[in-house]
């Protein structure tokens, strides 16, 4: 097989590299390419990925070019792993919203908005070179933030595509721990939307302990999502980490306010881990990578490639439309929920109606996805305003104007007009 990783320099790529050592039987790479625009990391990644490869007695051919076409071209897998406008973006997205009240993040809200903006419209002319040049049964699996709305996108314009976030597996490897088991016994019943998922069952050879795991440690995962104990008492349910920013809005803006923005910390993580890479010694990931965020995600997207190769009927939690599955959410929406995972794709398992109190919340960030989605296509200012005004985090007509002034200003937003009806 032929694995190509789009935006290859990227500090996760040493996860992948080893993740995908670690499935050599299930997925026999005979050529993985790594591509990136940048040259630096290009080159210095790279590096580190060859090292690691002969450690592990690669007998495939390793390939590194900025040449998309070369990159894709045959490929049977596209993981696509990408920030347009790097670091720098990022700290916009994180703290211009804060000068107008709102919370800064970059994945939701105002400065998942302007991510997604910027970044819907290089992936969709990625899968267009994908479409023309790939292998016809070619995956392109996306874990490029925002995975909901870029994987919408990519449906929307009828590639073959699912998306992946490392929550579930994180998750999964979490009860693991604290149940001492083997993960592959963890079933995480994780449901919504991208970085809007509440987990409401943790099956165990196939019998659910949720309510034991939270009776024993509910604070400390409540803790860990950054949540009131009382809270996930209540829920019955464990939301996920980014659930806080809904559900804690005021503590959480008050500590952004305060506090250093997380795009500052990863950027100095960045330069230790990249200046580790260029250790020619170095040939296994450093220990540092773990700070860096993402865990797991070598296992989750090589875990993924393996299972559509072989049609293994494995379940994955993935990206994918929600054709009835979550009940209440539009066939077309984007959701997050486990999937059998066969040959044609992933099938998702049958879900039970979410509780009105994470329906509502759901159905009022799938109605922004949408129009996030369609104004990231179409660069239409009235869609982008309509957008952020049904965003639960923003809901405002004067606070979307304004956030879209700051956003522009600040240069990280892609032109937006005003689109004649």
């Amino acid at each position: 097989m032929k694995v190509a990783v789009v935006g290859g320099g990227s500090t996760y790529t040493p996860e992948l590299v080893s993740g995908l050592a670690r499935e050599r039987e299930r997925l026999p790479v005979r050529e993985l390419v790594l591509q990136d625009i940048d040259a630096d990391r290009r080159e210095v990644v790279g590096g580190l990925a060859a090292r690691m490869l002969e450690r592990e007695g690669f007998e495939g051919q390793l390939v590194v070019t900025d040449d998309l076409d070369h990159a894709v071209e045959g490929a049977d897998f596209i993981l696509v792993q990408i920030r347009v406008g790097g670091q720098e973006a990022r700290l916009s997205d994180e703290t211009v919203p804060l000068a107008c009240g709102c919370i800064g993040q970059e994945t939701t809200g105002a400065g998942g908005f302007a991510k997604a903006m910027r970044t819907v419209p290089v992936v969709l002319g990625i899968a267009e070179r994908v479409s023309e040049l790939a292998a016809d049964d070619a995956w392109i699996i996306d874990f490029t933030n925002p995975v909901g709305i870029v994987t919408r996108a990519l449906l929307d314009a009828g590639h073959r595509a699912v998306g992946l976030c490392n929550v579930a597996i994180g998750f999964q490897r979490r009860f693991a721990g604290l149940l001492g088991v083997e993960p592959e016994r963890v079933l995480v019943d994780q449901v919504g939307l991208n970085h809007l998922t509440w987990v409401r069952a943790v099956r165990v050879d196939g019998d659910d302990v949720l309510p034991e795991v939270l009776a024993e440690h509910g604070e400390t995962l409540a803790a860990e999502a950054g949540l009131a104990p009382e809270l996930v008492a209540e829920l019955g349910v464990l939301p996920s980490y980014y659930l806080h920013y809904f559900y804690e809005h005021d503590a959480v803006l008050a500590e952004q306010l305060e506090g250093t923005p997380r795009a500052e910390t990863v950027m100095e993580i960045e330069r230790g881990l990249l200046e580790l890479y260029r250790d020619p010694t170095l040939n296994e990931k450093p220990a540092l990578l773990e700070q860096r965020g993402g865990a797991y995600y070598s296992e989750a997207a090589t875990g993924l490639a393996a299972s559509l190769a072989a049609g293994s009927g494995e379940t994955h939690v993935v990206d994918l439309r929600n054709g009835g599955t979550l009940a209440g959410l539009a066939d077309d929406d984007a959701v997050e929920v486990p999937a059998r995972v066969e040959r044609e794709g992933p099938v998702p398992l049958a879900q039970a109606p979410l509780a009105p109190e994470l329906l509502g919340l759901a159905q009022h960030v799938a109605a922004y996805e949408r129009l996030a989605a369609e104004a990231a296509v179409t660069r239409d200012l009235d869609t982008a305003h309509k957008a952020l005004l049904a965003h639960p985090l923003i809901g405002q007509w004067g606070l979307s104007v304004g956030l879209l002034e700051r956003l522009i200003a600040a240069g990280h937003l892609p032109t937006l007009v005003e689109v004649a009806t």
